[in-house]
């Protein structure tokens, strides 16, 4: 996956990057299902890239086969004119685009998924910056809200959400981290098949991401967030499963020069890999009968995705 991911961060790292010439790469390879829609917001616009990667028996061909979404999460690929180049925040577009330009470079090669894989991310070489600790992280243009509608689509029946996530001091590890199932304002148990199929990508032992109650629920009710890596939980009722890009030690979202391309070819890989797993139903991000158990004896707890989205940052 590094070839990939070398290719897409080249693309992005440019001041010229917007998701027409992102479009256009895809379309080059003969992929059919892309789509580009720039949104305005009071502090400029973003560029929402949608791709379907279509499986051989996915839904959008009449098949049985579950499909997947892969979101990459992020408020900007840069911070333009204060900042000059791809900035760390950027690596969720970066992973998620490596993730579609494998899967394209696949079928291509004769080699398709059983399910679909929708792929959404957004393309900003301008976004602001916002305070927050311990490091100043990337906003956006537009809202959250927006994001969310315009990136989580109602026929992904799990999401894998990519976001850097090294502005923090709880992951203190360099490379990726998964975080636990989260569906319908519930933190579930990890999944195991996602653990095993990162122990198998990495060739090292698993990394869980920690999230609180407060990181699942939607941006702008005040409350203090991790980043956005589950934000598209609040936004649908399929189980979302972050996957963080991790460091060390803290580093601004808003930092230029931050992204090793090992790691996100890593995370990159691990997507694709759960891809095809699921798409097989040989990977679940979560137990239906415990989720039974979960509603009958604990009720919904669907109002922790309600309540924010009043921030015109993301």
């Amino acid at each position: 996956m590094l070839k990939q991911v070398i290719e897409i961060q080249e693309l992005l790292d440019s001041a010229l990057a917007d998701g027409e010439r992102v479009a256009a790469l895809f379309l080059g390879l003969g992929l059919r299902e892309v789509s580009v829609e720039r949104v305005t917001g009071e502090r400029g616009s973003t560029d929402f890239v949608r791709m379907r990667i279509a499986g051989r028996r996915g839904r959008g061909g009449g098949g049985d086969a579950p499909t997947l979404g892969i979101i990459g999460q992020l408020g900007g690929i840069g911070a333009r004119p204060d900042r000059l180049g791809l900035v760390s925040d950027g690596d969720g577009a970066v992973c998620a685009l490596a993730c579609a330009l494998k899967l394209t470079e696949m079928q291509k090669r004769g080699d398709i998924l059983d399910g679909d894989v929708l792929i959404a991310t957004h393309v900003c070489g301008c976004a602001p910056t916002v305070p927050h600790q311990p490091v100043p992280f990337m906003g956006s243009p537009i809202g959250i809200g927006v994001s969310m509608e315009k990136s989580v689509r109602p026929e992904m029946e799990a999401i894998l959400s990519i976001d850097t996530t090294r502005g923090n001091r709880i992951v203190n590890h360099r490379g990726f981290a998964v975080s636990p199932t989260v569906k319908e304002g519930y933190v579930l148990r990890v999944s195991e098949d996602l653990l095993e199929l990162m122990a198998i990508v990495t060739g090292t032992m698993p990394v869980v991401l920690p999230i609180t109650t407060q990181d699942i629920t939607p941006y702008g009710n005040g409350l203090f967030h991790i980043n956005s890596i589950m934000q598209p939980a609040t936004a649908t009722r399929s189980p979302v499963v972050g996957v963080a890009l991790t460091s060390e030690v803290p580093v601004p979202g808003c930092a230029t020069g931050a992204s090793q391309a090992q790691d996100i070819a890593l995370a990159a890989q691990f997507c694709v890999e759960v891809a095809k797993a699921f798409g097989k139903g040989e990977c679940v991000f979560h137990d239906p009968s415990e989720w039974e158990i979960i509603q009958r004896t604990y009720g919904s707890l669907d109002r922790l995705q309600a309540g924010g989205y009043r921030e015109v940052t993301g």
